[in-house]
């Protein structure tokens, strides 16, 4: 239990630095300096008024000078980053692949909200996330470098395909390189095995999101709808049940 308070305490800890990634990073911003600041007046946030999730209930959801309120987002994310590291150590232990896979759910916090918000996913965290899986698959001993290395060819490689058909049906494109560099970045951190349940657990999960979204909006097939939340979730579905769900699948043949 002891180890799981510390998880959550950590996770919330980076939670809310990733806040200032989410923020920062689409605005061409350092998530170095300045120190956090309200968008509002501009006053620092002071560190007892930075403490993560409390600082946010302690001030009543808003800026200690000018009042403004401040989005429930940012308590939110700290929680949700908590809560991830407890599954994470839950799930692995203490063994050598818990620190990287604190990481890679992290990385996913920060892409999935600053897709949803700008439907964009930055080459910042994706190009590096793909050396930086390589590289982890030493640290996971059941993750091999060759494992990992085709699942960024296989990752890369097959949403590549599918934009480029869809292209030259439809003469219009349906899918951003971010989302290629993605699934190329969680290829290198779970292995190539993984790249096809991912697809089709976001693909599902995307279509019974998307489906009714357009109904309630009234608009057509072309609705924009950022598809990196989806892959970041069928990628920590598939990290945390993923030869459970396997198993189920198959059970069925």
């Amino acid at each position: 239990m002891v180890f799981f308070v510390f998880a959550f305490l950590l996770g919330a800890v980076i939670g809310s630095f990733l806040n200032v990634c989410i923020y920062r990073i689409p605005a061409g911003v350092s998530i170095v300096s300045p120190a956090s600041r309200c968008p509002n007046c501009g006053a620092e946030i002071r560190w007892y008024q930075n403490v993560p999730i409390l600082s946010w209930l302690g001030l009543g959801g808003r800026c200690a000078r000018c009042k403004v309120s401040i989005s429930i987002r940012y308590p939110l994310v700290e929680t949700l980053t908590g809560l991830l590291f407890i599954v994470v150590l839950y799930r692995f232990g203490l063994s050598s692949a818990t620190p990287v896979y604190f990481l890679f759910a992290s990385a996913l916090v920060v892409i999935t909200f600053i897709d949803l918000d700008h439907q964009i996913i930055p080459d910042v965290i994706s190009l590096p996330g793909i050396i930086v899986g390589f590289l982890c698959s030493f640290a996971v001993p059941w993750l091999s470098w060759s494992d990992s290395l085709l699942g960024i060819l296989l990752g890369g490689g097959s949403l590549w395909l599918v934009a480029v058909v869809y292209e030259l049906l439809t003469k219009k494109e349906g899918m951003g390189g971010g989302d290629i560099k993605l699934l190329a970045m969680l290829g290198a951190f779970l292995g190539w095995k993984a790249i096809l349940p991912i697809i089709f657990i976001s693909s599902l999960v995307g279509s019974l999101v998307g489906v009714p979204l357009i109904l309630v909006k009234k608009a057509d097939s072309k609705l924009a709808i950022p598809f990196g939340p989806f892959l970041a979730l069928g990628a920590l579905i598939y990290l945390f049940w993923g030869p459970q769900l396997i198993s189920w699948y198959l059970s069925f043949y």
